[in-house]
């Protein structure tokens, strides 16, 4: 991606502060039915921020805490990168902010953290939710090869949530947001994702995982990451599957999961980014608008298309009424 694209379309401004309109846009419907929310909001969902500063979730705190830590690392390796992370995830789950119904697994395993256990031990094992990747979009935004981004993603999921598939879904959501960003247009996103899985289908990166495959009843680490890519591979197989029919209005978690878990969030977001390719605010209505985990959904749906379409997606008075604005400008002003 060349310095003028980047900073022409200020892609990673759009990418970070639209997974926070996406996160404001489902926080108050996450727990509502369709039916509730369309009698709230209208057939056409959320499309306006509300409160002044309009408050987010867990989850944009939880990628400002990624952010943050990348941030102030000195280097792109485990061993730099992991106190950091560690540091910023035990501050959030201490704080005061931290009363926008945070999930059950982040809380415990940052529990543990918070007493120095090893991450590979503090992280709760079974665990493949949409905390692995609903944070990991500024992973997506680094300028580092794709290695390098591979394990970024992976070690920030797995100090939580230890399961493979939160793992490849958090590698494949950063791979999206750097492609998406240099340039590569939506709807070729799919099929590049497939082909990604395929590939790193027997890939365990132990420099950044160590030993965290050693489970009871798995007998290699290819064995164990494989079943995080088949996993995904699958969700990937629904979204070719819905996008191949017509869209019928309604809600896109009766064709790709309502994304309490990793890769079904990662799909759904999709699969509603692909479904609003010219309407942005669209976009993330439509993932507001689900029976499932709203606020995830819609993040990952507004980090997809603020990568693609930079900060001009998003109507200009919203950056400076969405909650924690001075550290997305911040951050974002330091990757684009």
């Amino acid at each position: 991606m060349s310095t003028v694209t980047a900073t022409t379309d200020r892609r990673a401004a759009g990418s970070l502060f639209g997974l926070a309109y996406g996160d404001a846009l489902g926080k108050p419907t996450e727990f509502l039915t369709v039916g509730e929310i369309v009698r709230r909001y209208g057939p056409a969902g959320p499309r306006e921020l509300d409160g002044d500063p309009a408050q987010v979730t867990d989850d944009t705190q939880m990628a400002l805490a990624v952010a943050w830590a990348l941030h102030d690392a000195p280097a792109r390796t485990p061993e730099a990168v992991e106190p950091l992370l560690r540091q910023r995830f035990v501050d959030w789950s201490v704080s005061p902010e931290n009363n926008r119904a945070p999930g059950m697994t982040c809380l415990r395993a940052c529990a543990e953290l918070s007493r120095g256990t090893r991450w590979q031990e503090a992280t709760v094992a079974g665990s493949k939710g949409c905390g692995a990747n609903m944070r990991v979009t500024p992973v997506g935004l680094l300028d580092v090869d794709l290695d390098t981004l591979a394990g970024l993603a992976q070690l920030q999921a797995g100090l939580t949530h230890g399961h493979p598939t939160g793992l490849a879904a958090s590698e494949l959501t950063a791979y999206a947001v750097r492609l998406l960003r240099d340039g590569t247009a939506l709807p070729e996103l799919p099929g590049l994702l497939a082909a990604r899985a395929h590939e790193q289908r027997a890939i365990y990166r132990d420099d950044w995982l160590g030993d965290l495959w050693q489970r009871p009843g798995v007998t290699t680490a290819a064995e164990f990451i494989a079943r995080g890519w088949d996993d995904c591979l699958l969700a990937l197989g629904r979204l070719d599957a819905a996008l191949a029919r017509p869209d019928d209005g309604g809600d896109p978690c009766r064709l790709t999961g309502e994304g309490w878990i990793a890769e079904e969030a990662l799909a759904t977001a999709l699969l509603c980014a692909l479904r609003h390719p010219d309407d942005p605010v669209g976009a993330l209505a439509r993932a507001a608008t689900t029976a499932g985990d709203s606020d995830s959904i819609a993040a990952l749906a507004g980090a997809f298309v603020g990568a693609a379409q930079g900060m001009s997606a998003w109507p200009a008075g919203w950056a400076t009424r969405i909650e924690y604005a001075d550290q997305l400008t911040t951050l974002a002003a330091a990757l684009d």
